[in-house]
């Protein structure tokens, strides 16, 4: 880079919702230098989805997002849909399936989503810079000038899409929020989201016992309810159920698990009852659950003897446990694993239309560093597309 360089556009962030945008912007004919102080872009996509990038979900709405300004993220939901993110996949031939719940991904690696967005950045004549810190960003009569690793940058518009504080091993860190703030913007506070619970109870170690088992269950918090897989730990719990409700949990709150969803235990045992079956309970119950699980569970509730001599008191602990089992996590895995970051930049400042700042002209905010939180399930990435995609409209 030369030491003084002058362009349309500044990128800072090569993730998803910055590359998205530095192509759209540079198919309008704007000359785009996306930065990013990692040494290789697209970083957090080539992990996402155990390495295959759920890069989006047949069904998009509204209400799969968390913002304390809800209708916020309609506007660009709506003009930039998992549909047309498909039709870029197709077109690049990148091969990908459906999952489950609407979820797709890559059936390769999550590189091709990568390459993808580079190869569009590529043929919309955007530059990609990567070892490229920023140390200052002024704002000037015509826009900005950045003092960067490699010298000074002078733009019109400037993009922040430098994500939230999640996986700091990847280079997550708080500028975005930083540079905010510094332009006068309020920043909601900031929680480490889709992330695995931690106990420190008397149910630390026996999860710790079950670790690497999975179970279906029924996770209820504050309200909200998911049916996901749960997936045991030696420090908690974690999985799908897990990820989703931790959205919607706060220190202190007590998380209720039903670990046969739409079934009854009482029904079940009253008909083992009424057909004669003098097998034990474990086994019984280890044709609807995992073996291991259900020695654990019964061990713990007491409720461990043959069919045929449970008595209603016996079956009401069972239904307890089985479907009412309340337990409250000391806390969560923190960013360092979390898959996105709850809060963020104050959406009421910021245009909806065009992502613009309302304080300051030519800066925009988009994807993670701004208040929209996705559920798990491809809709992180999309709410990136559809943000990028807007914000280069008009950047």
């Amino acid at each position: 880079m030369a030491k003084s360089l002058k362009t349309d556009v500044v990128v800072v962030g090569a993730g998803a919702a910055g590359l998205m945008c530095a192509a759209q912007a540079g198919y309008r004919g704007r000359s785009v230098l996306v930065l990013d102080h990692a040494n290789k872009p697209g970083k957090k996509i080539l992990m996402s989805g155990g390495g295959r990038c759920n890069f989006t979900n047949l069904v998009v709405e509204p209400r799969h997002y968390l913002s304390a300004n809800p209708h916020f993220c309609k506007s660009a939901l709506a003009r930039y849909k998992p549909q047309d993110f498909i039709e870029l996949v197709e077109r690049h031939g990148v091969p990908y399936h459906e999952k489950t719940k609407g979820q797709l991904f890559c059936d390769n690696k999550a590189s091709d989503i990568l390459n993808l967005l580079l190869t569009e950045c590529e043929w919309a004549g955007a530059t990609v810079k990567v070892n490229c810190g920023i140390d200052s960003v002024k704002k000037t009569g015509e826009g900005f000038v950045l003092q960067t690793a490699e010298g000074e940058v002078q733009c019109a518009s400037l993009v922040v899409a430098t994500g939230g504080l999640s996986i700091p091993t990847l280079g997550a860190t708080g500028w975005g929020f930083q540079i905010a703030e510094q332009f006068g913007h309020h920043c909601l506070p900031r929680w480490a989201s889709l992330v695995p619970f931690t106990f420190s109870d008397r149910w630390q170690p026996v999860f710790a016992e079950l670790s690497g088992l999975s179970v279906d269950v029924q996770v209820t918090c504050n309200g909200t309810r998911f049916h996901d897989p749960l997936l045991f730990t030696h420090r908690g719990l974690s999985g799908p159920a897990m990820l989703q409700i931790s959205n919607y949990w706060q220190l202190g709150d007590a998380l209720t698990l039903d670990f046969l969803p739409g079934q009854s235990v009482e029904a079940l045992i009253k008909d083992w009852q009424q057909a004669g079956v003098k097998a034990e309970l474990k086994n019984q119950l280890a044709s609807l659950l995992p073996k291991r699980f259900v020695q654990q569970w019964l061990d713990h509730t007491g409720v461990n003897k043959p069919v045929h001599q449970l008595t209603v008191s016996d079956v009401e602990s069972l239904a307890d446990a089985l479907h009412r089992f309340q337990v409250t996590p000391s806390g969560t895995e923190g960013y360092r694993t979390a898959e996105v970051t709850l809060g963020g930049i104050d959406t009421r400042e910021v245009s909806s239309k065009t992502f613009e700042s309302n304080k300051v002209q030519g800066l925009y905010f988009i994807g993670e560093v701004l208040d929209v939180t996705g559920w798990l399930g491809g809709y992180n990435f999309q709410w990136a597309w559809a943000s990028g995609f807007c914000a280069g409209q008009f950047a």
